[in-house]
């Protein structure tokens, strides 16, 4: 007769995956926020030397918004495996909260209006579902 292998369940897997999850979410947000400081500093260069117009740096900061929450969404993608773009818009999601707490913070309120709010919102999170779908 052949005996049947079993596996033994190990002692804290589903701890290590949640830590490993947990690392995986942190070191993806921080490299969000690596490309959206580097993205702002090319901006911000030049709006210098260019003198560029309010809307055009209003159009670069959303263009920031989504090219950073599509490479969270991507990376989580590729990390996580499975639900690639439930993990992209949870990513997407993180992103736009930490937004909005250093805004709050910093600014001492919310000094946005509550459509560009959810727009911004929007963004953030469907950038990041659409790069977790295209991992």
């Amino acid at each position: 007769m052949e005996k049947k292998l079993q596996r033994m369940p190990v002692k804290g897997q589903g701890e290590s995956r949640w830590s490993i999850s947990l690392l995986s979410v942190l070191k993806i947000l921080l490299a969000m926020y690596f490309v959206t400081g580097i993205l702002l500093l090319i901006l911000s260069a030049m709006l210098y030397k260019m003198q560029l117009s309010e809307s055009v740096v209003s159009i670069g900061i959303v263009v920031i918004y989504v090219a950073s929450g599509f490479l969270g969404g991507f990376l989580s993608g590729k990390v996580m495996k499975k639900k690639k773009f439930l993990w992209g818009m949870i990513m997407g999601a993180c992103y736009f909260l930490i937004l909005m707490v250093g805004s709050i913070v910093f600014q001492k309120g919310i000094n946005m209006e509550l459509s560009r709010f959810f727009t911004t919102l929007i963004l953030c999170t469907a950038s990041g579902m659409i790069g977790g779908m295209a991992s």
